[in-house]
């Protein structure tokens, strides 16, 4: 990665709190069946790592469970106690979590991990959780297979340079375990408006200079009142690891 690289990275990791109503209302959550499969029944305490606004930490709650969210930004910090005031969030990131050593059992990062330096993430991980714990990565793609989807994705191509991050998934090594992965297929209802929403919470549209990110807005919006969808088709990709007993 070149220093510029690196620089655009580094402003769109910490582009999201501009834009922290846009996402809320854009983003979609996620599905059960992931959520299970992610954290096991009889976990009872769990921490959502990089949570946004919370669109995981809401599907994360159960009875007797404890979940408490960590997020870097103080935008996102801010929507989040908004929309879930009764849920704790703290000020923390992948590298420097605010929680005692051994005091979770999972720990999910949802569309967050590609921005964490596993170097410092993978042992902060193991030192939160309890021996035996759960590491759980999820990210929420669209489903390019559906033609109006890859129409909308070649045209983010065309105006937006997307980040190139690698999930960094093969660097979650030891004291970890092997890493499965399981993915989910499933749709979410939205409006046009909250398709328009969902681009625009992107990290590397929030970036974009005003008339390009307007201009790519506009596009998205003619493709929308020629394809009128309902749904927005996903796939989910679900990473789990467990850390090794002491």
């Amino acid at each position: 990665m070149t220093r510029a690289e690196g620089r655009d990275e580094f402003r769109q990791a910490r582009s999201f709190g501009a834009a922290a109503d846009a996402y809320e209302r854009g983003r979609p959550s996620y599905p059960p069946e992931a959520v299970a499969w992610l954290v096991p029944q009889d976990a009872r305490t769990v921490v959502d790592v990089g949570a946004g606004t919370g669109k995981l930490t809401r599907a994360l709650r159960a009875p007797g469970r404890e979940v408490v969210a960590v997020e870097p930004s103080i935008g996102m910090r801010e929507q989040f106690s908004h929309v879930l005031p009764d849920m704790r969030v703290l000020d923390g990131t992948g590298e420097s979590i605010p929680l005692p050593d051994a005091s979770v059992d999972v720990l999910v990062c949802a569309q967050a991990w590609h921005w964490v330096n596993p170097d410092r993430a993978v042992p902060e991980a193991a030192r939160v959780l309890r021996p035996g714990g759960r590491l759980g990565l999820v990210w929420n793609f669209r489903d390019v297979s559906v033609p109006w989807v890859a129409e909308l994705d070649r045209i983010l191509r065309d105006c937006a340079a997307a980040p190139t991050n690698a999930r960094q998934v093969e660097h979650v090594g030891a004291p970890f375990g092997p890493v499965e992965r399981q993915d989910f297929r499933w749709s979410h209802p939205v409006s046009a408006g909250e398709v328009v929403d969902m681009v625009a919470s992107r990290s590397y549209v929030i970036t974009l200079e005003p008339a390009a990110r307007e201009e790519l807005l506009s596009r998205v919006r003619t493709l929308l009142d020629a394809e009128r969808p309902a749904e927005m088709p996903y796939v989910t990709e679900c990473h789990r690891a467990e850390l090794a007993a002491r």
